[in-house]
């Protein structure tokens, strides 16, 4: 939320992790999947994958369903991160999973290696794309 007002607010590059966690996913495969912590984040996440056009490219969004205290087990998380990264593959066709979570990201290349395909990291794709951008002196937005 507010990336479109600071980018109107600013000249200076505003990326969002999820923005870049599902463009960088797009340049990986022809569809992806989304591992959610909670069922009820999916409808936010969808109207975000719509509002950047690409729902035709999105397999499916699947929850570990993990109450938030409990994530602190990681050999539970971790195995049902694999449960449903490997069901986001296997069953819905992704052939590249985008971690729904920041707090995820330690898991992103056990998961890789577990599951067989791309997972992308929304954070460590924006800091990608912010070095990127430095690189190529692609450093102005589009506000005043």
């Amino acid at each position: 939320p507010g990336l479109h007002s600071l980018r109107e607010a600013t000249k200076k590059p505003v990326l969002g992790i999820s923005e870049c966690g599902i463009l960088t996913a797009l340049t990986l495969g022809q569809k992806f999947g989304v591992i959610a912590i909670l069922r009820q984040s999916i409808a936010r996440h969808l109207r975000y994958v719509g509002a950047l056009g690409v729902t035709v490219r999105l397999a499916a969004e699947l929850p570990v369903d993990i109450p938030v205290v409990e994530l602190s087990d990681e050999q539970k998380t971790f195995g049902r991160m694999v449960e449903v990264g490997k069901t986001l593959r296997h069953e819905h066709g992704a052939d590249v999973v985008v971690m729904g979570c920041a707090g995820m990201a330690r898991y992103r290349k056990p998961l890789q290696d577990a599951i067989g395909i791309p997972v992308v990291e929304p954070t460590q794709a924006a800091v990608s794309m912010a070095i990127g951008r430095v690189r190529l002196n692609w450093n102005s937005g589009s506000g005043p």
